[in-house]
């Protein structure tokens, strides 16, 4: 079999959804590579501030089988409702969490990675790059996309984000193949239950929808355009109803972006060394469009969504991701320009499929050597939870908003908290922009002041290597410090020191 047998192999096996064998490799290499690199990852994986909170509430909701109205966490909701966006993942990772340990979410992230490598390699393939180009490009591309080197903004941690760039991905592939759109809505009503990110498949709808106009392809314009209203009717089958679009526009254009770094610029969360292959893997896709764009037969939907997250990305950091993704296709198809045409493609898989030999007997040695450290990061340990537990239950703690979530986990509400990473979501926007107000390396006496005294603060739960409000609640104000931990310093006032 010639290249070009191969290659026809591939377009004829994209849209039936069929495998042949030639592609085993592929699949197999990339799948147990870049699990390998994701279990060695788990550390970071668990590391999502919000994480806490996400498992407390996935048991609150199976213990009362139903939804909360309102945060029964918190000493400052006020009459707040609680959006939560994320239920169902809640209750998975809980369940998850219960019967299998942090082991068991970090499988559950693990598995949600190699779908989206499996979705993406069957897409590359069927647009037509060749075995080693996609290897190379999705290789690449799922490195980076989890965004790892700037952590906690991460996309493939025990999040809720984890959902949607799975169903993302979904969502492009079977847009790119044209036969399933009408399965989506099914796929919908899951997404709108696991995250609020699930706005972006309207997004990608759209795109399809525009290409389809372009073209004039008017049968796939209506098949898209029903699949569209078919998605939008199942997101109303959900515990909020309509309101689900309330908690979205809750958490998009909020002024409390401007304080959660991956609502920042990506220029914000660049990291040296750490973000030198993004950067470079950013710079190549502009110079692979602007040299082989116009000779490179790609589908303008994909080059769209590249170039659209590419800005977006640019603009706030969470959209980097998605770029990552959709990128995948250009940058493969680019690549088979430059890559040596004489390669035979069985010899390509028998030669991933041999490194995907060596991977699958790696992951199990990778799994036994991170078991052991497998836990929540310790900004807030067990030992500082029982401290809180015993001298400030049901105390009203000044609490970092970092450590909020592991608060809610570790006493369930015994010691109300007063804010957390659940943001516009769950507390009104009186109380963010007064807690916003306060974090500052330099301390704004009036200001702690006046928070201190509007909410009645018996303690504050603050960094411990915040020198500067050391200096200012015990020299200035004569509270004590009465506990420390590895990252977190209580502080009470006189009279609760006594």
């Amino acid at each position: 079999m010639n290249d070009g047998d191969f290659r026809m192999l591939q377009n004829l096996a994209g849209p039936s959804g069929a495998t042949p064998p030639l592609t085993l490799g592929t699949y197999a290499f990339l799948i147990s590579l870049l699990s390998i690199f994701y279990i060695s990852n788990a550390s970071l994986i668990l590391s999502h501030y919000d994480l806490g909170w996400h498992l407390a509430a996935g048991d609150l909701i199976r213990s009362e089988a139903h939804v909360p109205f309102q945060d029964p966490w918190s000493f400052t909701l006020g009459t707040k409702q609680w959006f939560n966006l994320s239920w169902l993942w809640d209750v998975i990772a809980s369940v998850v969490f219960k019967y299998a340990g942090y082991g068991g979410l970090v499988g559950l992230v693990v598995l949600c990675g190699a779908l989206i490598v499996g979705y993406l390699t069957c897409a590359c393939l069927a647009a037509g790059a060749s075995a080693l180009a996609a290897c190379i490009a999705i290789f690449m591309t799922c490195l980076l996309y989890p965004a790892y080197q700037a952590a906690p903004n991460i996309y493939l941690a025990a999040s809720p984000n984890v959902a949607t760039m799975l169903f993302s991905v979904i969502f492009y592939r079977e847009c790119l193949q044209s036969k399933k759109l009408l399965l989506l809505p099914l796929l919908m009503i899951l997404w709108v239950n696991l995250h609020g990110g699930f706005v972006l498949g309207f997004m990608i709808l759209a795109v399809f929808g525009g290409g389809a106009l372009l073209r004039r392809d008017w049968n796939r314009l209506r098949t898209i355009a029903l699949a569209g209203i078919s998605c939008f009717a199942a997101t109303f089958v959900n515990p909020l109803g309509w309101h689900i679009y309330q908690g979205v526009t809750e958490t998009l254009g909020h002024f409390v972006q401007a304080n959660i770094g991956e609502w920042l610029p990506y220029s914000h969360n660049i990291e040296i060394p750490g973000s030198i292959p993004g950067m470079a893997y950013i710079l190549a896709f502009v110079a692979l469009e602007l040299r082989y764009g116009a000779s490179t037969k790609i589908r303008l939907e994909s080059r769209m969504l590249s170039w659209v997250f590419l800005v977006l990305g640019l603009h706030q950091f969470r959209y980097m991701s998605f770029f990552f993704i959709f990128s995948t296709i250009p940058v493969a198809l680019h690549l088979d320009w430059i890559l040596p045409k004489q390669l035979q493609q069985r010899h390509v898989q028998q030669a991933l499929m041999t490194a995907a030999i060596v991977g699958v007997c790696v992951l199990p040695l990778t799994l036994l050597q991170i078991a052991p450290a497998l836990a929540l990061p310790e900004m807030l340990s067990e030992q500082d939870a029982e401290y809180l537990q015993t001298r400030l239950s049901h105390a009203r703690v000044l609490n970092h908003w970092n450590v909020g979530g592991y608060l809610i986990l570790l006493t369930h509400g015994s010691v109300p908290l007063f804010v957390d990473g659940r943001a516009a979501t769950a507390y009104p926007d009186e109380l963010l922009r007064d807690y916003f107000r306060l974090v500052r390396w330099e301390i704004d006496e009036r200001t702690w002041d006046e928070v201190l005294e509007k909410y009645h603060i018996d303690a504050v739960l603050w960094l411990k290597g915040h020198e500067q409000l050391r200096q200012f609640l015990v020299e200035k104000r004569g509270w004590k410090e009465e506990h420390t931990g590895l990252y977190e310093s209580v502080y009470t006032r006189p009279a609760m020191g006594r």
